[in-house]
């Protein structure tokens, strides 16, 4: 009970400084490429993360850990903080994660298919739900553009990158520690996004201070923090479950972004969001057993 207790309180972590995560990276990219917040973000992460595991003494991980820690360094550490960094310059915060928040879903699906978790009827409904909702995001979001739009797709190409990135942590932890597999993805995702240090060199030199002490923020908490609290829940329970954890970060998002940015997403776009959400809560919810009569 214990441990499962320490498996919440874990995944609580992780929701909240994710959360925090889109509002920081909103007010960041007004003066970082997307490309160099990622590697900025990432370095950080990774330098804190390698001290850490040093004074661990936990050094390299298994070879099986390794497949599963390459792909989600690359599509997840990598990939998904410079798509969703892209499209957070198009479309507030807020929206943002009401898309990405698909992720759960594709989790759910991926999670049947590569770990044979299984294909429930709800499942597919709740697919259904949330493309309904991320259609009506993108028709809220028509009238401020092609820009928005490329923004909307963004956002559900970095989810499909964060649910292929979870389902290949999930086999890693059985071979390696949850340190040990957030600690070289991220060193991964650092070195997959080298192309983009120079950018970051250059803009780190005309960005204000507090933009920068954003991008250290994003890779200290959100980052190593928050993945290495993530990987540790993960560890302790189904792909699916965790995935089902991140329902609350879309709202709380909003919140922070009208108290810190004061953006606030349209009614329209909401309803669509909140109809994406819906479609992960179907897709995660079990079908109740009938109590059986005791004699």
């Amino acid at each position: 009970m214990d441990q499962d207790r320490r498996a919440v309180a874990a995944a609580a972590v992780s929701t909240v400084l994710w959360a925090s995560a889109f509002v920081v990276i909103r007010d960041a990219g007004r003066y970082f490429s997307p490309g160099a917040l990622a590697e900025g973000r990432l370095l950080a992460g990774a330098a804190a993360l390698l001290v850490y595991l040093g004074i661990r003494r936990e050094g390299w991980p298994p070879k099986g850990a390794w497949p599963g820690i390459a792909v989600s360094g690359v599509l997840w550490f990598g990939g998904y903080m410079v798509v969703l960094n892209w499209g957070e310059r198009l479309v507030d915060a807020g929206t943002a994660a009401m898309v990405v928040n698909i992720g759960p879903l594709l989790i759910a699906l991926l999670g049947g298919w590569l770990l044979r978790e299984g294909f429930p009827p709800r499942l597919m409904t709740g697919m259904a739900v949330s493309f309904a909702g991320a259609l009506v995001v993108g028709f809220s979001t028509a009238e401020s553009g092609a820009a928005s739009i490329l923004g909307i797709a963004l956002c559900l190409v970095a989810a499909v990158t964060y649910a292929a990135g979870v389902v290949s942590q999930k086999p890693a932890l059985k071979h390696g520690s949850a340190l040990q597999v957030t600690t070289f993805g991220c060193v991964i995702g650092a070195v997959a996004c080298l192309p983009f240090s120079g950018q970051l060199i250059d803009e780190v030199g005309k960005a204000p201070v507090s933009a920068s002490l954003g991008v250290v923020y994003l890779g200290l908490f959100p980052t190593a923090l928050a993945f290495y609290t993530w990987a540790y829940a993960l560890s302790r329970t189904t792909a699916g479950k965790m995935g089902a954890t991140t329902y609350v970060v879309p709202t709380l998002v909003v919140v922070m972004s009208w108290l810190f940015l004061g953006e606030v997403p349209g009614l329209l776009t909401l309803l669509g969001g909140a109809l994406c959400l819906a479609g992960v809560a179907v897709a995660r919810t079990r079908r109740r057993t009938p109590a059986v009569a005791r004699t």
